[in-house]
């Protein structure tokens, strides 16, 4: 997986996997990529693992998108439904914890909607941005954010493109977990360890029943999404922001 995903086994049948490419603050580096299928190949491997906890490093979660990846969608030469790599949370046959202890952005934050449980951290920062560039949600967005935070809240994140802190969230009424970051790890690993101590079987079987309808209707959400980033994409303020608001 290289350096900038490792997994560590908390217990015999608990797993974190941690996403840690300092260089691009966890946005969707090749690296980062590869290293997130090649850790959730070898979870699928081991039968003895009943939870996954996926988390970032200090203060990133993970920050989406590249810029060269969104000026690739702009350009035509990239769609998102390429990047084969985000579903792989929902995707786990066994429960995943987003142990979401720093800045979720973007499709970054959509990554970690993918997982069973989001635990927040109420100093860091959440934010569906896309609509900040101009252009609409992808990544699945549209039915993944609504899904996690409530629908009015989750529209509101989608059309607003706001930052919001996890405390604010907290105030919000959001239905997530939300401790202070210090505690997102341990409290991610209390959870854990009460999903595994029921039997594997027992988590893989009710996980698959509880995503069976979000995985039916994300076929159609994604379809949707692409057209209408053939839609807003094409807009000459969408390159204009890219190049000028990444990382701001």
């Amino acid at each position: 997986m290289g350096e900038v995903v490792s997994i560590t086994e908390i217990t015999n049948d608990i797993v974190q996997i941690t996403m840690q490419d300092k260089e691009s603050r966890n946005t969707f580096s090749k690296e980062l990529i590869e290293g997130l299928k090649e850790a959730f190949a070898i979870v699928k491997q081991k039968k003895n693992y009943k939870v996954v906890i996926l988390t970032g490093y200090d203060s990133y979660f993970s920050c989406g998108g590249t810029q060269d990846e969104l000026q690739q969608i702009y350009d035509r030469e990239l769609k998102f439904t390429e990047l084969d790599f985000f579903t792989a949370p929902i995707d786990c046959e066994i429960p995943v914890i987003a142990a979401m202890q720093g800045h979720a952005i973007g499709g970054g934050l959509v990554f970690g909607c993918y997982a069973d449980f989001q635990i927040l951290g109420k100093e860091n920062i959440y934010t569906a941005n896309f609509m900040k560039y101009g252009f609409t949600p992808g990544m699945g967005a549209t039915h993944m954010v609504p899904l996690r935070f409530g629908s009015s809240l989750g529209y509101e994140m989608l059309f607003t493109a706001e930052s919001y802190r996890g405390g604010e969230l907290q105030e919000r009424g959001v239905s997530l977990q939300v401790v202070p970051k210090k505690e997102v790890i341990t409290e991610a690993i209390v959870l854990a360890k009460k999903l595994a101590e029921k039997p594997r079987l027992s988590l893989v079987t009710l996980k698959k029943h509880m995503t069976s309808k979000i995985k039916v209707s994300l076929k159609e959400v994604f379809e949707q999404e692409l057209e209408m980033h053939e839609i807003t994409f094409q807009q000459s303020e969408v390159e204009e922001n890219i190049k000028a608001l990444f990382g701001r």
